[in-house]
């Protein structure tokens, strides 16, 4: 069962198995600077993958722990960070929340200035890209070797 602070202990040691491992199957990731959320284990420990890459200097520095607004749901976790993106300085936060078997089931992330954030869309957006044609090739590359055999 993970337990807030094991995502923030993966993340922190640039872990992307331990931090894969923390993630629900069904998880929902939400950002400011996309206009839809990237679902699935798969999806969203690709782009915790690029953003491991992406941010320089990262560090947490404050962490809030609490429960749902009824009291009765698992606990939710507040992190506060600070990174570099292409240079820029960026202020976040990573808004966790956790499902009955401690695995993280949403996470939200929000980043400050605008023109930090809008670097950041565009440097990730084009990694994404980058790793979807990629993989796209992959495919299409083993498919013909089927189609050869």
């Amino acid at each position: 069962m993970t337990v807030p602070g094991t995502f923030r202990s993966a993340v922190e040691a640039k872990d992307l198995a331990a931090i894969t491992d923390a993630l629900d199957p069904g998880i929902e990731f939400n950002s400011p600077v996309m206009v839809k959320p990237y679902l699935g284990r798969d999806a969203v420990a690709a782009l915790l993958g690029v953003l491991l890459e992406v941010f320089e200097d990262f560090r947490y520095t404050d962490e809030l722990v609490g429960s749902s607004a009824n009291g009765a749901g698992p606990p939710a976790q507040a992190l506060i960070f600070t990174a570099r993106v292409a240079g820029k300085a960026v202020q976040g936060l990573d808004l966790l929340r956790f499902g009955d078997t401690g695995l993280v089931t949403g996470l939200t992330v929000m980043v400050r200035p605008l023109p930090a954030a809008m670097t950041l869309a565009r440097v990730v957006g084009k990694r994404m890209e980058a790793a979807a044609e990629a993989e796209k090739a992959t495919g299409a590359e083993g498919a013909a070797e089927g189609a050869k055999a």
